[in-house]
């Protein structure tokens, strides 16, 4: 009895004590408790970036990229059909400047991006005035030494004693150009300052073979024996020019290897010509832009000298032609002008510059039908490394140049720029590509530019004009650059390279933390992109202004996936 009784005092203990508990929670009196810890978000997954690539099935497509591709997000690696020994030179040139990948598609490849570019230069575009100004302003991330002046404009004139007058009035701060009388008078003025350029350029009188009579070879050599050029050289060039004995300038390697040019001999071309079935003469017409350049100084009196010589040694009847820039240019490559009045600077010192760009297999119609035997002796020489042997080709290249007379070789043109003297910096590009944030205008605010002619485009991978390439050059880089003021190359974009034994691979490494105008990273994927809506004619984005991209065309060779 005594169990049971127990037992049933304890159940008692235990409802009367289950009934406190719930009693107590519900007047909220329960003993608290430790709330739970807060639940941790997810890390953040990187989401992987496709690393681009673009590629060849094979070679015989005729070009000199098999493929470029990013090894990761800071290394590229171009894949060549045949060694090159100034890759380098020519992955520094502003025409193969890199591009945002993200802009290039946002673009379309082309409309805003021909006037409203996104570079990593030290500048970057405020506004473009049509028909009057380029204003940039300084970029404030730039990853290198900052631009010294805030604000950077361009102006053009294509007059040179207007140009000399702003530079004397205090309008400008620097002139391209100035015109042959004008030397004396600067290097005479104090408050200017003359800065001589090396005369690595060409002037030359050009012919398209498909156009009547300069299909015939003994009529184009007979105008290359009919024409004084050191005259012209005389009356119409500064201090510092010389009459051109082959088509590229003595100061680059091979440029001057083998024969000289025809010496001037009214008689003998006045034979030739009638030889050729024209001993009365013919009537033609020259074509030429009203545009000043380093290599031709005065194109219109010197248009003028060249009508008069051919009437005068061959009774050639010329008829003169002036286009607008831009017009002449798109319509030289042609092969539809006759004859003409062209010239080329220097891009980067090599032959292949000078004689691929203009005669190579990838050159444009300008001259008309190219030449299998001057194609087969450059692609020869671009492919050695050792430049002696380089030179002995180069000299049968020029010799066949000789022979065929594409055009007549006439004058490496003095040049120079002029600042006024307070500028700190200044200085003078051999190949015309003056860096602006290098300099200072004194104590002003901004540093004004004034040259020849207006940009035709600011999307220089498909624009060859040394007025448009020069603007450029300010807002965009190359993954290489030419030293300021000289032409050996060095890091840019790319902090270093290496190729392999046989120059076939080159490998660059791309320089972390930069940023694009618009502030996007730049990465691999951006120099892949760049390059590719240039080679790949299947490219969406192989656009541009005129779709031509004629540098890439002249040294790289065809397009991969051309039309038929």
């Amino acid at each position: 009895m005594r169990t049971v009784s127990t037992v049933r005092t304890i159940s008692l203990l235990v409802i009367v004590m289950l009934l406190a508990t719930l009693l107590a929670a519900c007047s909220g009196a329960a003993t608290p408790t430790k709330a739970p810890e807060p639940t941790k978000p997810p890390e953040p997954t990187a989401v992987p970036v496709e690393l681009m690539k673009v590629s060849a099935a094979d070679c015989a497509y005729g070009g000199a990229f098999k493929s470029i591709e990013a090894l990761d997000a800071n290394t590229v690696k171009f894949t060549l059909c045949a060694p090159d020994v100034a890759f380098p030179s020519k992955v520094a040139f502003s025409a193969f400047a890199i591009h945002s990948s993200d802009y290039l598609e946002k673009t379309g490849g082309t409309g805003d991006l021909l006037d409203k570019p996104v570079g990593t230069g030290p500048y970057m575009l405020d506004k473009w005035q049509k028909g009057d100004s380029v204003i940039m302003k300084a970029n404030p991330n730039y990853w290198g030494d900052k631009a010294q002046s805030p604000t950077l404009v361009f102006r053009w004139q294509k007059e040179a004693a207007a140009r000399l007058l702003e530079l004397q009035s205090g309008t400008t701060d620097g002139i391209d150009n100035p015109g042959p009388d004008d030397f004396k008078v600067i290097e005479g003025d104090s408050a200017l300052k003359l800065y001589p350029r090396e005369a690595l350029n060409v002037f030359y009188l050009g012919f398209s073979n498909l156009v009547k009579p300069f299909d015939n070879e003994m009529v184009r050599q007979a105008i290359a024996m009919g024409i004084d050029r050191q005259r012209i050289v005389d009356n119409f060039y500064p201090v510092g020019s010389v009459v051109a004995s082959h088509f590229t300038p003595c100061a680059i390697p091979g440029g001057c290897d083998g024969e000289e040019w025809y010496k001037f001999d009214a008689a003998a071309a006045k034979k030739m010509l009638a030889d050729a079935g024209f001993p009365n003469g013919f009537e033609t017409e020259l074509s030429f832009r009203d545009v000043v350049r380093g290599y031709l100084p005065q194109p219109a009196l010197v248009a003028q000298d060249l009508q008069a010589q051919l009437k005068a040694n061959l009774g050639v009847t010329v008829k003169i032609n002036v286009m607008e820039s831009g017009a002449f240019l798109d319509t030289a490559k042609t092969g539809t002008l006759p004859m003409y009045l062209l010239g080329w600077g220097a891009d980067y010192p090599d032959q292949t510059n000078f004689l691929d760009y203009h005669f190579g297999k990838g050159a444009s119609q300008q001259f008309g039908t190219g030449f299998t035997d001057v194609h087969d002796a450059l692609s020869r020489a671009a492919s050695l490394s050792d430049q002696a042997e380089r030179n002995k080709i180069y000299a049968d290249a020029n010799g066949l140049i000789k022979k065929h007379v594409p055009m007549i070789p006439v004058a490496h043109g003095g040049s120079g720029t002029a600042f006024r003297a307070d500028v700190t910096g200044a200085h003078s590009s051999p190949l015309g590509n003056e860096h602006f944030a290098s300099m200072k205008a004194g104590s002003r605010e901004q540093l004004v530019w004034m040259q020849n002619a207006e940009p035709i485009s600011l999307y220089c991978a498909d624009e060859e004009d040394g007025e448009s390439l020069r603007v450029c050059e300010q807002m965009t880089e190359s993954l290489l650059a030419y030293k300021v003021g000289g032409t050996a190359v060095e890091p840019s974009l790319a902090e270093k390279y290496e190729a392999n034994a046989d120059l076939t691979e080159w490998t660059f490494h791309l320089r972390q933390g930069v940023k694009f105008h618009d502030g996007s990273a730049f990465d691999a994927n951006d120099v892949v992109a760049s390059y590719a809506v240039q080679w790949d004619a299947a490219n969406p984005l192989h656009k541009g202004r005129t779709g031509t991209f004629t540098y890439f065309n002249a040294l790289f060779g065809a397009f991969l996936n051309a039309p038929k």
